[in-house]
């Protein structure tokens, strides 16, 4: 097995969802991701290569908005959401899908910014949540080789 990133096989990843078609919204248009093998209450998502799938639980949208984050933790003065998931990507493809998020009315968890600023491993990030309250991130970094530094 290798740890370098250039190389890595893809990783799966199913999350619940509470509206099918809503989530298929959020990752296929505003995500801008490619839609694999779906169902009535499943779908795959091209994630960048990787197999991420929305699988519906429940009747269908619960009245009041589910929250899939566990809790919190401080990271670079501000309090991250446990659990996330998402994806690095180069820093202009970070830009437009920040801008893309803002211009659908996003509520970010945490507004695009520079994390760890001068420092080593420093980064662009962002946080929301999906429909269905599952938090991802989204970072960027202008050195790759700054993904796990210390």
């Amino acid at each position: 097995m290798t740890d370098d990133p250039t190389t890595l096989p893809p990783f799966h990843l199913a999350i619940p969802v509470d509206d099918i078609d809503a989530a298929r919204d959020f990752y296929g248009k505003v995500l801008g991701f490619s839609e694999g093998r779906s169902d009535t209450r499943w779908t795959d998502w091209n994630f960048r290569g990787h197999q991420v799938v929305t699988h519906q639980v429940g009747d269908g949208p619960s009245a009041s908005p589910r929250d899939g984050v566990a809790g919190t933790n401080p990271v670079d003065g501000h309090e991250v959401p446990v659990p996330h998931f998402g994806l690095v990507l180069p820093v202009p493809e970070f830009q437009e899908l920040a801008e893309r998020l803002k211009a659908v009315d996003t509520a970010f968890v945490i507004e695009p910014y520079v994390r760890f600023q001068g420092e080593p491993g420093e980064q662009w990030t962002m946080f929301f949540l999906d429909p269905a309250g599952n938090a991802l991130e989204f970072k960027a970094f202008a050195d790759l080789d700054q993904l796990f530094a210390v």
